[in-house]
């Protein structure tokens, strides 16, 4: 048994092969022809969306744009912490199987292919807007100042760029807005999980300078403990004060509504 343990993993299997390991006498045996089949199922069915998720960029190169950078935020909804945009590019060709929106990954997840992406991207920008900034322009300019703010911290200048949303900021290149990239472009998944996991370490050090609000926990979100804090401990620096949910805490009326669902990005 532990023979063809090794062999599956090591070797993997044809359709020949599968069909002996199914039709093996053995229990575990079949067992093990079970999983591989299975497993080959989830492969195909992954490269199939990888193809899926990539035909923007691979159309883009077809077409010359040899450096295409992904863009996307993270932090336009919390009452506290800063807006955090990545810009990610991939030399031509190379996915990262896995990727996906930032938002359908668990923690563990999305930090293990923040460092996958880390490690096979060509270049990695990240752009941060402070709380300050977002309540003297607001947050949809802060968002597009964040943006901008990674694709100017790229070591290399992409030939253009793919930004989630519906607005795009001022770039030194062609580029598109699309509406749910995250969800449906290869780099801009990427750029999601980059933004994502830099916020979520940025807030767990605001937690740290300003305890007591949960800000590691919650990472800024307006959930009903974080709402709670705001009503018992007032707003701390990072909290952005145009905020409802921070202006209430002026009005005494701070968590009295229950707070807001639970959100992440």
């Amino acid at each position: 048994m532990e023979q063809v343990e090794a062999w599956v993993q090591a070797v993997g299997a044809t359709e020949a092969e599968i069909e002996d390991l199914l039709a093996d006498g053995r229990e575990e045996v079949r067992r093990w022809g079970t999983w591989v089949l299975e497993q080959r199922e989830r492969l195909a069915c992954e490269e199939a969306r990888m193809v899926r998720l990539c035909q923007k960029e691979r159309t883009l190169v077809r077409q010359g744009f040899r450096l295409v950078a992904g863009v996307d935020e993270a932090g336009r909804g919390p009452l506290a912490g800063p807006v955090v945009a990545a810009a990610v590019v991939f030399p031509p060709g190379l996915v990262v199987p896995g990727v996906r929106d930032s938002k359908t990954l668990t923690p563990a997840r999305r930090q293990l292919l923040y460092d996958l992406i880390r490690r096979k991207a060509l270049a990695v920008g990240v752009g941060v807007v402070p709380s300050q900034i977002i309540d003297e322009q607001n947050i949809l300019q802060a968002s597009l100042m964040a943006m901008r703010r990674a694709v100017d911290s790229l070591p290399v200048v992409p030939n253009y760029c793919l930004v989630d949303g519906n607005r795009l900021p001022e770039l030194p290149c062609p580029a598109e807005a699309v509406v749910d990239g995250d969800a449906t472009c290869f780099v801009i998944a990427a750029a999601s999980i980059v933004a994502k996991v830099y916020r979520d370490r940025l807030m767990a050090e605001l937690d740290r300078q300003y305890p007591g609000y949960g800000l590691a926990a919650h990472k800024g979100y307006p959930t009903r403990a974080h709402l709670e804090a705001i009503r018992r401990l007032g707003p701390s620096p990072v909290h952005r004060q145009t905020f409802k949910g921070v202006r209430d805490w002026e009005a005494g009326t701070a968590g009295v509504a229950g707070g807001s669902p639970d959100l992440a990005e």
